[in-house]
């Protein structure tokens, strides 16, 4: 899933900017990767230098010359791609200016509408190509072909602290892969290989020329080094950057190396590659970069590994390791009514989810619980009634799978209850099966996670699946997003999640800064969480411990409890905030009424311990805005003349 970063005003925070990049890869020493190399193990069980299929026979995905097939595309599909492939006819190829670039280390703004546009356009006209097959749309894809092959670089400016040469300009005698070059390289690559024969009849160095510029740019820097941090080759714990390059790197080998040694080679570096994110995993499958970003994580390793069956005539297959399955069943089980999702740290409040992938990712594990919800998003994204999204390769798919899903089995997952051990992850509702009453979600962990945000302990609480307690996410992204200057971000603060603040302290960022004796328990009755939460503040909070809880009562209550012993009381407050996107009023003393979305619960507190102060916080930023556009409350629980060792509850139930 790409995230646009805009502007930042600060120049030198591009240069932090790239250590903290490079922290999301490589400072994980709080989990250690483990060397479980599920990938070689499976590449040498199966000897896989007699498996893998090193001509194009494995990919038996329609091509251009399949007319039978594009001819079937339903016709309101045929018809809006044929229409989106015609907007671009007159389509005036633009180029990407030094200054395009250069204004990251200007002002922060990356530019990314520069290289959206013409992106969209090569993918809209090789679609309704495809579509039609009257060849209206070759030159324009044609010209497509020579605008990226005279391009410098393909890759986004945020990126450019992989070459030596100082940023702000790609080097051409370096060529980097990043998220960037990894997308249109695989969308060039798959335009090779359905139009190389018609560029042949127009002249035959179109298709040598794009050919030889997807190996420059992507293949031969790619193969030739192991020093790119997602590889983790170098040490470290790789996120999301690894599996979403990989995967498009992997189609570019596929497709276009010619020589079996060498394509056996890079097959094998994809795997050894893919095994250090998967080395970094925990058992247990979580995903601390949220559900939004397991489609750039869990959803393309699924895409990944199920490319290695295809090219290895369905031998090279780890669908049955439990690991690989944990990956998958996270995503269902973070579910909390679709489209919203627990989304702790930069995760979006809600994902439509990859709709195929996560449908076919059941399907590959023996999962009917997560392949029916793949068919239940299909049919609550309206998947198939509209020109799909994403890569050339992965359209082409999609419509493969189209009547499949469509006609499968749909039924949205919604767990009971989960935990997820080494995660620190929990989750509950009222009635399995069903998205009304409560549910809550919860979390232990520590404060150097991917995407981290202060947040040891936080929770979100929904009621008949629509919000009540909040995880804000994150703004757009900035340069200073990724800065030293992170947690200057309100959304990134503790004092903006459902946490105390402690002798007017919250939470720290880094890796010691962590929960303790993480603990869940659930049976038919009750569903609890609990963690001491005092490790996650710096020393000036004072505390020595603070144990944090929540209590679903299923079907009647929740419950957010605090005990809690400070080593000294200091003149800052000590509250304990609450972030919400329910209209918040005073009902009585010790009654605070939440009215949400189509629900109102009233919150029941002591007014001899603590006392509420209400805030609004109009919200401006546009990412937030798409979740929260009426603005959002924080209430702070002051606590009164707090002792040093003390309790507070506070408790939802359903208004009378």
């Amino acid at each position: 899933m790409k995230k646009p970063f805009h502007a930042s005003k600060i120049i030198n925070v591009f240069f932090t900017f790239i250590l903290i990049s490079f922290s999301f890869t490589a400072s994980y020493a709080e989990i250690h990767p483990k060397e479980r190399n599920i990938l070689a193990n499976e590449a040498k069980a199966i000897d896989l230098a007699k498996c893998l299929i090193t001509d194009n026979s494995w990919n038996k995905y329609p091509d251009y010359k399949n007319r039978q097939f594009w001819e079937n595309v339903p016709a309101d599909l045929r018809q809006e791609y044929i229409s989106r492939a015609e907007g671009y006819l007159n389509y005036n190829w633009p180029v990407v200016k030094a200054t395009d670039y250069l204004e990251f280390i200007r002002s922060g703004n990356r530019r990314q509408e520069a290289y959206a546009a013409p992106s969209r356009a090569l993918n809209s006209l090789v679609m309704g190509e495809l579509i039609e097959g009257k060849g209206r749309f070759i030159d324009q894809i044609i010209n497509a072909v020579w605008y990226y092959s005279e391009q410098t670089w393909w890759g986004w400016s945020a990126h450019l602290y992989f070459q030596k040469a100082p940023g702000g300009l790609p080097d051409v005698n370096e060529p980097t892969v990043d998220l960037g070059v990894g997308e249109i390289s695989n969308d060039l690559a798959w335009t090779w290989y359905l139009f190389k024969d018609e560029f042949d009849k127009v002249h035959p160095l179109i298709s040598k020329r794009l050919k030889q510029e997807i190996i420059n740019k992507a293949v031969k820097p790619y193969a030739e080094r192991t020093d790119f941090g997602y590889m983790g080759f170098k040490g470290g714990r790789p996120n999301n950057w690894n599996p979403w390059i990989n995967y498009n790197i992997l189609n570019c080998f596929l497709l276009l190396e010619d020589d079996p040694s060498k394509k056996l080679a890079d097959v094998q570096k994809i795997i050894n590659s893919l095994d250090k994110f998967l080395n970094g995993y925990s058992d247990d499958g979580g995903c601390d970069e949220g559900p939004s970003y397991w489609g750039a994580a869990g959803a393309l390793l699924y895409e990944s590994l199920a490319v290695l069956k295809k090219a290895t005539g369905g031998k090279f297959d780890v669908f049955d390791n439990s690991l690989v399955q944990n990956i998958g069943k996270y995503f269902y089980k973070v579910n909390i009514h679709a489209p919203y999702f627990i989304n702790f740290a930069d995760a979006d409040a809600t994902t439509g989810g990859d709709s195929y992938s996560v449908y076919q990712y059941g399907k590959a594990i023996g999962d009917d619980r997560m392949q029916q919800f793949g068919a239940y998003l299909a049919k609550l994204n309206r998947w198939g009634e509209r020109t799909m999204s994403g890569k050339i390769g992965d359209q082409i798919k999609e419509l493969s799978s189209l009547d499949e899903i469509k006609n499968a089995v749909a039924k949205e997952a919604l767990v009971s209850d989960f935990w997820l051990p080494e995660t620190e992850v929990a989750g509950g509702r009222d009635k399995a099966d069903s998205y009304l009453g409560f549910f809550f979600g919860a979390k232990g962990g520590f404060n150097a996670e991917s995407h981290n945000h202060n947040d040891v302990g936080s929770c979100v609480m929904y009621f008949d699946g629509k919000p009540c307690l909040i995880d804000l996410g994150r703004e757009e992204y900035t340069a200073k997003t990724f800065s030293s200057r992170r947690y200057e971000i309100w959304t990134m603060q503790s004092g903006y999640h459902n946490l105390p603040v402690i002798n007017g302290i919250e939470q720290k960022d880094g890796e010691k800064f962590k929960a303790k004796n993480s603990n869940f328990s659930a049976d038919s009755k009750t569903v609890k969480f609990s963690a001491d939460i005092a490790g996650a503040y710096p020393e000036t909070a004072s505390v020595k411990s603070w144990l944090r809880s929540y209590t679903l009562i299923r079907g009647k209550s929740f419950t957010i409890a605090d005990k809690y012993e400070l080593i000294k009381k200091t003149d800052a407050k000590t509250t304990s905030n609450l972030m919400t996107y329910c209209k918040v009023s005073e009902v009585s003393s010790g009654l605070l009424k939440f009215s949400g979305d189509g629900f109102t619960l009233i919150m029941k507190y002591n007014p001899k311990v603590v006392k509420p102060v209400i805030e609004f916080k109009e919200i401006t930023d546009s990412a937030l805005k798409r979740y929260w556009p009426n603005g959002v409350t924080r209430i702070l629980l002051e606590f009164i003349n707090p002792s040093l060792k003390g309790e507070q509850e506070i408790t939802f139930t359903v208004a009378k």
